[in-house]
């Protein structure tokens, strides 16, 4: 527990614990043979003390109460020597991973309130697995007295099922061979009623870039700025932090670049008001430079050395995510079939930026002029960034699909302009608005290929002024014509012998 003014730590501080886990007999002999020689009994009777906050067949948080109880409770003095005190007692509970504290600030009451987070005692495999607490344990104990500890907690293996493990052989049935899910239809109610009655803590997600704070932004900005009793307001309010964070994200900035992002004219509004439009444009503009100054970088590196081939993946860190109902799933682009799943694409759709989905399908640098028309429509258009998304998967499957070019600002522009008219502006009005222009598509294709198997005309344009050429009817071979009879076959003789005699009579005049 780092602790720089025992005036914020007090016997008037509220506090709570929290726990997910119960401790069984072998957890209990843990504490007491393994845990207690190396943070002492005193230290081991508040970790049994703040377990017992939460009832034993339970899990879950405690009520708020003052720090006075576990000063009573403890017997120590509420002065600056007691504080001291359970603050030694609690650090030497952190270093060996049986606690986690946290202070938390209550703007409302300008004061702090503590959670007292319990982590169970590690197993007595994963204990002697692990070498600094080993090593420590040694220290206090001794080196034989570790061994003599650790073959206590072990009960050997009978010496007849030893000589027979070689021809052991696994029968266990799996769960799938006994029980069969439905997996077709994925329950959302469910998962979110289980999820608000859930008293045990949720597990956060994965998180690799770090949050930018205030701290590292007032740190980095100029005194002498007029902006700065604008940014020194943002100390308390998260929601234009968690504004600040999400461009910062979107367009890959640091703090040092934030700072001077915030430090430029027209970002704030009079009133200190962060105008997020224009924090958003001055972001795009780094981005872009950023951008062009990396393929220079890159040109330059490639006359010494070979460039890397393998680019870094970033894990998306973000607002909450919002789920994907079934019914507006699209399908996966042939370029992502090996990458990634349906549940994983359209979650990436709903929730990821639209920079970093142009990332995913260009593993180089991103063509200038295809971020210029996407950054022109999120802008300009102000269309949102899960509308874009789909956008950018209707256009990018189309070019994948059929032969014709279909990457150009026009055809682009002309669906987001669509789009606007028909007041797209949701996830779920983006899919079907991309469905219904997929049907009308289909429909002209289908017309226009049984116009071709009809019949074998062909369409004559007119040149010029001059009129286009009529369309001569063909006969056609149907197979309706019946056989020719005797009387016909002999009337149609006659006529031709006729026409024979008339032809030779006609040579023998002109002689």
């Amino acid at each position: 527990m780092r602790m720089s003014n025992l005036h914020h730590f007090t016997e008037h501080h509220r506090y709570c614990v929290s726990r997910e886990f119960g401790l069984s007999g072998l957890d209990g002999r843990m504490l007491g043979s393994a845990y207690q020689p190396m943070v002492g009994a005193f230290a081991i009777s508040l970790y049994r003390l703040l377990f017992e906050h939460v009832p034993a067949e339970s899990i879950g948080y405690s009520e708020a109460e003052q720090q006075r109880k576990l000063f009573l409770t403890l017997g120590i003095e509420p002065n600056e020597k007691g504080r001291k005190f359970l603050v030694e007692q609690a650090s030497m509970l952190e270093a060996v991973g049986l606690l986690s504290t946290s202070r938390i600030y209550m703007a409302e009451t300008d004061d702090y309130l503590y959670e007292y987070e319990l982590l169970p005692p590690l197993g007595p495999a994963e204990f002697f697995a692990t070498q600094h607490l080993t090593l420590l344990l040694r220290d206090k104990i001794g080196k034989f007295a570790v061994l003599a500890l650790r073959e206590q907690f072990w009960c050997k293996e009978p010496e007849e099922w030893g000589r027979r493990s070689l021809n052991k052989e696994n029968i266990s049935v799996p769960f799938y061979d006994i029980f069969q899910l439905n997996t077709h239809v994925i329950d959302y109610e469910l998962e979110q009623a289980l999820a608000e009655v859930a008293t045990v803590r949720q597990p956060a997600p994965r998180v690799e870039e770090p949050v930018i704070g205030y701290s590292d932004i007032i740190l980095r900005f100029p005194r002498e700025s007029v902006n700065r009793a604008h940014v020194e307001k943002l100390r308390f309010d998260h929601a234009q932090m968690g504004m600040i964070n999400y461009i910062a994200r979107k367009y890959g900035l640091g703090p040092q670049d934030v700072s001077r992002l915030l430090d430029e004219d027209g970002v704030f509004a009079p009133d200190g008001e962060l105008i997020l439009d224009t924090l958003q444009h001055k972001a795009s503009q780094h981005f872009r430079q950023e951008l062009k100054r990396q393929e220079k970088r890159e040109v330059a590196a490639a006359k010494v050395v070979s460039l890397r081939s393998a680019a870094e993946e970033e894990q998306p860190i973000a607002p909450p995510e919002q789920s994907v109902e079934m019914e507006y799933y699209v399908e996966v682009p042939p370029q992502f079939i090996s990458k990634c799943d349906i549940h994983q694409y359209n979650m990436m759709l709903r929730n990821e930026p639209y920079t970093r989905l142009l990332q995913t399908f260009f593993p180089g640098t991103i063509p200038g002029q295809l971020l210029d028309i996407f950054d022109n429509i999120n802008l300009n258009y102000k269309l949102r960034s899960e509308v874009i998304n789909v956008l950018i998967h209707y256009v990018m499957t189309l070019a994948a699909t059929s032969g014709e070019q279909r990457m150009n600002r026009n055809f682009v522009e002309a669906i987001a302009s669509n789009m606007l008219m028909k007041q797209v502006n949701t996830y779920e009005k983006a899919v079907r608005y991309i469905r219904d222009q997929s049907k009308v598509k289909g429909k002209g294709a289908g017309t226009a290929s049984a116009s071709g198997a009809g019949g074998t005309r062909q369409r004559t344009y007119a040149k010029g002024n001059r009129p286009a050429k009529p369309e001569i009817p063909i006969s056609v071979d149907d197979g309706t014509a019946g056989a020719v009879s005797e009387e016909e076959f002999a009337a149609m003789m006659k006529m031709a012998a006729d026409i024979k005699a008339s032809k030779k009579k006609g040579v023998t005049k002109t002689q």
